[in-house]
């Protein structure tokens, strides 16, 4: 693992912990085992490392989601539902993510120069399952007439009832949220 690898690793930790404004330079650096100098060396603002920090957890993040055998292909459904949980709040590490994310939001309402990076990962999250959702149809177990716009509600309703999840709503745990979500979008899937 690089330098540069375990700065981001170490960031995208306190930051979801912490939050960003909150956040020392210093301590990303001794987590990482780096001096702060090579941390500033690579990033130019805390915007920068938010940036980078949400665009490195989504890397990560996509690499593991849903690993299925290539000998055992998995039912579209079966595939969208893995997808959808990976996308809520159903552990720490996904927490981490869904407080970078929140970050970012809030980050980019007052820095518009984020708003672009905030674009970019939402529209590699829609292609995501706007993909799936085809491949769904493709194979005749879903009949949504048009997957970007399914996805785009998908989205919408995986951050809403996440957003819930988040802020431990006792009306809102993450299993009610993923059911609200599957009962939301299974109609639009033809299921």
């Amino acid at each position: 693992m690089t330098a540069r690898e375990r700065i981001l690793d170490a960031a995208v930790k306190l930051i979801a912990r912490e939050g960003i404004d909150d956040v020392r330079i210093a301590r990303i650096a001794i987590a990482a085992g780096v001096s702060a100098g090579l941390v500033h060396y690579h990033f130019a603002s805390r915007e920068a490392l938010l940036a980078e920090a949400l665009e490195h957890s989504y890397e990560i993040a996509g690499n593991a989601r849903i690993s299925v055998p290539e000998d055992e292909p998995a039912p579209a459904t079966r595939r969208l539902a893995a997808m959808i949980d990976q996308c809520l709040p159903l552990n720490d590490v996904l927490r981490d993510d869904w407080v970078l994310w929140v970050e970012l939001w809030l980050r980019a309402v007052r820095h518009p120069e984020l708003r672009p990076i905030a674009a970019r990962l939402y529209s590699r999250m829609r292609v995501w399952f706007a993909d799936a959702i085809t491949e769904g149809i493709q194979d005749g177990e879903f009949t949504a007439p048009n997957p970007d716009r399914t996805a785009d509600r998908l989205l919408a309703l995986i951050d809403g009832y996440g957003a819930r999840s988040l802020n431990e709503d006792p009306t809102m745990p993450v299993q009610r949220a993923r059911d609200e979500i599957w009962a939301a979008i299974a109609p639009e899937l033809g299921l």
